[in-house]
């Protein structure tokens, strides 16, 4: 018998970057849905861009 493994969708996808982003990831859902690795990587490349773009947002505008 054997078990049939979902596929992760983009919003597994997303929870995991953001999770892992603030560190609060556990090893159950890390267990629990085969991630692809190339998805993941280009999700956590994408938040890296728009919070590093969010920062510099802010403070330019804090300091004009």
């Amino acid at each position: 018998m054997a078990s049939v493994m979902k596929q992760a969708s983009f919003l597994d996808i997303l929870k995991t970057v953001l999770s892992g982003a603030i560190g609060i990831r556990r090893k159950a859902d890390a267990e629990k849905t085969p991630l692809n690795p190339v998805h993941v990587v280009i999700a956590a490349v994408a938040f890296a861009v728009l919070f590093i773009l969010t920062l510099v947002t802010i403070v330019s505008i804090v300091t004009s």
